[in-house]
């Protein structure tokens, strides 16, 4: 169920979002990757664990010393700016490519990079929390990001998404509520996450209570980042797909 369109109207140029996946890109391709091809994978590793999230880094007595490595907070943000592989990060930011623009108008620039930061930071307490005792370290967007789709529900939940299917190799699109998009997905991330703490605590996976996490903090905190209006207000046929500005669907247009 891949997202490709919401109904939002914009009035700006999501700057802040494209520099995010710039941001992200560039890490991935101009440091991850000339650090595993320059040092393989044991030099990567040790990149990952210094910058990724380690909860053991923390929460076990000693781990941080006998690795040599600080309990500096600095991995709680850091680690939202790297990726296990290409894939993952196509798909974290082609996520962010789709909620992010509508959260980022409504906020505006400055208080969108603040609130993405600090989706962040809640994504990985979460992760960091749930998983204690993981000497693996947890990378990825997916929190932080996660907290802008929060956002988004929040503040357009009478929104539509359009969202494809592959079937037999043929996209299906359909339009759905994103209310009932949000309920889909956090009914998936909280039986995956359950299911998760019955495993054994130092095998790889994804990080689903940073995604849990992530996007109740960005859906708790998403109104008090809302910015002063200091534009005109989104006009009645600036919505997209026939819809209203905040994505409603507009049933006197048809």
């Amino acid at each position: 169920m891949l997202p490709i369109s919401t109904t939002v109207a914009l009035r700006h140029p999501p700057f802040v979002t494209w520099a995010i996946i710039a941001l992200n890109v560039f890490i991935f391709f101009f440091v991850q990757v000339p650090i595993a091809k320059s040092g393989g994978e044991a030099a990567l590793r040790a990149f990952l664990t210094e910058w990724g999230l380690v909860p053991a880094r923390y929460f076990v007595p000693g781990w941080a010393q006998a690795h040599g490595l600080d309990q500096d907070i600095l991995p709680f943000i850091t680690n939202t700016f790297l990726h296990g592989g290409f894939a993952h990060l196509l798909f974290n930011m082609w996520t962010l490519y789709i909620f992010g623009p509508a959260v980022e108008d409504r906020l505006g620039a400055v208080n969108y990079a603040l609130f993405y930061l600090a989706c962040g930071l809640g994504a990985s307490f979460a992760h960091a929390i749930m998983n204690a005792d993981s000497v693996l370290p947890a990378i990825g967007a997916s929190g932080a990001i996660a907290g802008v789709s929060g956002a988004y529900i929040r503040l357009f939940p009478h929104s539509r998404i359009i969202i494809m299917i592959p079937v037999f190799f043929f996209p299906f699109f359909f339009e759905l509520h994103a209310l009932a998009f949000a309920t889909i997905w956090l009914v998936t991330q909280l039986a995956s996450g359950i299911t998760a703490l019955f495993l054994p605590p130092n095998v790889g996976g994804v990080a689903w209570w940073a995604h849990i996490g992530g996007f109740i903090f960005g859906w708790l905190i998403a109104t008090h980042w809302l910015r002063r209006p200091r534009h005109r207000p989104l006009q009645p046929d600036e919505g997209k797909f026939g819809c209203c500005p905040d994505g409603r669907r507009n049933h006197r247009v048809g």
